[in-house]
């Protein structure tokens, strides 16, 4: 059953209930007590307060979990779903040819943030986009949510959908760890890597970066994302710009449809994860394609935002993985934020598909590996 969108939600409403009735039989007791007419008047005022905040979080929750839970039973999902390991995983491809572009997206995303993208990249190859467990059409899975249990899923997902052979993982943010674990533990199915602004392992341990201890404590959080909050602020009408209307409407409800229990699962493994990415520190001449944003931007999921020196650490350890291969070369996108597919979505359906062919050897091999640009 989902947790934060019928359990809480059902929680909220017994609460309501429960506060409006004990709220109701105070104030008919009200008048019968020796209190003076400002006390009254105080318990009147608070109490028809409480209720009314009761109410409205309760109404607002169940409003926002049937109209989601209507939504996604009146729209049909892209793609297809396989059972990996018990549970449903959704994976969706488009276009044709070798090697096959695997898109896995940051944490709390799921594939729907590369609808921007994925269509133009499917007209040099194949390119796949997927859902790692308790994020958009996949199922939780009971399971550490470590890089090695992630990697070890998406593997048995490409094999139940008939995809063998060369691969060239392209993963945002936090899956810049879970493709190098998984480049590591299947060497020979991974012909290329290309980092969207990519994690690294360990990065929160640097001085610079602070540790995120930043922002509202995690049961707020998950308490205003089960109230619905999300779809009062207007989130639920937001899609990225450059695709069709039935996708923007798509990711608009997504971002209604915070995975908090999913996220918190990545994030409690994040070291193990790392642990796990570094085992094998060198791609050796593996190419490695390093897109990242604007250090001059700040990075507006991240708890540093505006931070100079976390903004100059986090530049640098992107510059850092161009040391896991000989034949790597990093861009960074003019302009764009930490969701590069968002803001400069022309840059990566320029440069991919020349890397695609360059992985090919349809294309002249780069003269600047090693180096790092500015587009």
């Amino acid at each position: 059953m989902d947790l934060d969108y019928v359990v809480l939600p059902a929680i909220l409403l017994a609460i309501a209930i429960v506060v409006t009735w004990l709220a109701v039989e105070r104030l008919r007791s009200l008048s019968a007590k020796p209190y003076g007419l400002w006390r009254k008047l105080t318990e009147r005022i608070v109490l028809s307060f409480s209720v009314l905040l009761a109410v409205a979080l309760a109404g607002n929750s169940l409003f926002n979990t049937i109209a989601m839970h209507r939504f996604w039973a009146l729209n049909t999902r892209p793609g297809d779903i396989y059972t990996v390991n018990g549970h449903k995983m959704h994976i969706f491809c488009t276009g044709s040819g070798s090697p096959v572009i695997i898109l896995d997206a940051g944490l709390g995303s799921d594939s729907l943030v590369w609808s921007g993208v994925q269509p133009a990249l499917s007209k040099t190859t194949r390119v796949c986009s997927y859902d790692r467990a308790g994020f958009g059409w996949s199922d939780a899975a009971p399971d550490l949510r470590d890089a090695d249990h992630i990697s070890g899923e998406l593997h048995q997902l490409l094999l139940q959908a008939g995809i063998t052979g060369n691969i060239v993982l392209m993963g945002h943010s936090i899956a810049g760890i879970y493709v190098r674990d998984y480049a590591a533990r299947y060497p020979a199915d991974v012909v290329g890597i290309v980092f969207v602004d990519g994690s690294t392992p360990f990065q929160d341990k640097n001085p610079a970066m602070k540790g995120g201890g930043g922002g509202p404590p995690p049961w707020l959080v998950k308490l205003a994302l089960s109230a619905g909050v999300p779809r009062l602020s207007g989130m639920c009408s937001w899609g990225a710009p450059g695709v069709d209307i039935h996708t923007r409407k798509l990711q608009g409800e997504a971002n209604c449809r915070v995975h908090f229990s999913a996220i918190s699962a990545e994030m409690k493994n994040i070291d193990r994860s790392s642990q796990e990415a570094v085992q094998s520190a060198s791609y050796s001449g593996l190419p490695i394609l390093i897109i990242s944003h604007d250090p001059t931007k700040q990075r507006s999921s991240h708890p540093t935002e505006g931070d100079v020196n976390a903004q100059n650490a986090w530049s640098q350890m992107q510059e850092d993985l161009k040391k896991l291969s000989t034949r790597s070369r990093r861009i960074i996108a003019r302009g764009s934020g930490h969701n590069i597919m968002f803001d400069r979505p022309d840059l990566i359906n320029k440069e991919v598909p020349w890397f695609i062919d360059q992985v090919r050897g349809t294309a002249p091999q780069p003269t600047n590996y090693g180096s790092t640009i500015t587009e």
